[in-house]
């Protein structure tokens, strides 16, 4: 079948067309975009704006309406933290339900969690044996680890790149002192939850999803988007520890002439950057693996497995 997955997130609504069946990969088919910025639109009583409650039922009309010149069957919709930690978030679905029919479900980011590493164990197989996923949002900041499909821990903090930026470092380029203050903030958040993450033993295999370890993995080195999905990138934290310097010395016109960076991601590229960092660091990963599957992945197989 022709599965749509909505994906609402804190920084792009994403429509992903995929051609599905038990038992197979989903096959990507057709991908569409857009910049909402979401988070963006949380007023000072961190309520969505009336504004982003209509740029958001704008987009996910037309979403929809590509969704259905693609032949699509189903569409999943759900939406993550940008709704999740809105005040009015349910209000706000509930709204845009009525006006574009879409049932858009939230997440919370232990689930989040959970899908994402579901995503990495079917990509990267049993051979892999104890997997560490992290995936760096916009909004949050999750990890899983586990032996089996279903992690034995996961756990989600509100340490999003975007959020960071936000609450962090609102000048461009960010002052070193805001970055120390932000980067001893971000480790004794990571360090509280690095012990149940390890707990369950040595991690055989730790891997990184999201854009910002992509393209924080480019920067250093990785092969181009355009070598594919199988094309195996690799990110090390010699090379983390080193790209937290430089991206914070820098602007965001000059981040996104970097090779991978996009402008729309440049101004969270340090925060990013601090968090890898300080995950690399606290759970003593030398180098993770950059996973092409991730939350959007997840749900698809998820749904999938209801039909076998």
């Amino acid at each position: 079948m022709r599965l749509g997955v909505l994906d609402i997130g804190s920084n792009t609504v994403h429509l992903l067309v995929v051609d599905a069946y038990p038992g197979a990969a989903p096959l990507p088919a057709f991908s569409h975009k857009v910049d909402l910025r979401l988070a963006e639109h949380l007023d000072p009583d961190n309520t969505l704006s009336h504004t982003g409650e209509k740029q958001l039922t704008t987009v996910v009309s037309e979403a929809l309406r590509i969704a259905e010149d693609k032949g699509v069957e189903d569409v999943i919709a759900f939406a993550t933290s940008a709704i999740r930690d809105a005040d009015n978030g349910d209000d706000v679905l509930s709204r845009v339900q009525e006006r574009t029919g879409a049932h858009i479900r939230v997440l919370s980011g232990e689930h989040e969690a959970r899908l994402t590493f579901l995503a990495a164990r079917r990509w990267f197989g049993w051979s892999s044996g104890r997997l560490l996923v992290v995936d760096i949002g916009g909004g949050s900041l999750e990890f899983a680890a586990g032996q089996d499909e279903e992690p034995e821990v996961a756990i989600s903090l509100p340490l999003g790149a975007g959020r960071l930026t936000r609450d962090w470092l609102s000048a461009d380029p960010p002052p070193q002192k805001a970055l120390r203050a932000m980067r001893k903030y971000v480790r004794a958040e990571i360090a509280r939850q690095a012990g149940s993450l390890l707990r369950g033993g040595h991690v055989d295999h730790a891997v990184g999803t999201s854009k910002t370890f992509r393209q924080l993995a480019r920067i250093a080195g990785a092969a181009p988007s355009d070598e594919g999905f199988h094309a195996k990138r690799f990110l090390k934290h010699a090379d983390v520890s080193v790209l937290v310097g430089r991206l914070g010395a820098v602007d965001s016109a000059e981040r996104a002439r970097l090779p991978g960076v996009s402008e729309g991601r440049a101004a969270q590229l340090p925060a990013g950057a601090v968090v890898a960092d300080a995950v690399m660091d606290l759970m003593e990963i030398p180098q993770l693996e950059i996973c092409p599957w991730a939350l959007r992945e997840g749900v698809i197989l998820k749904r999938l497995d209801t039909l076998t």
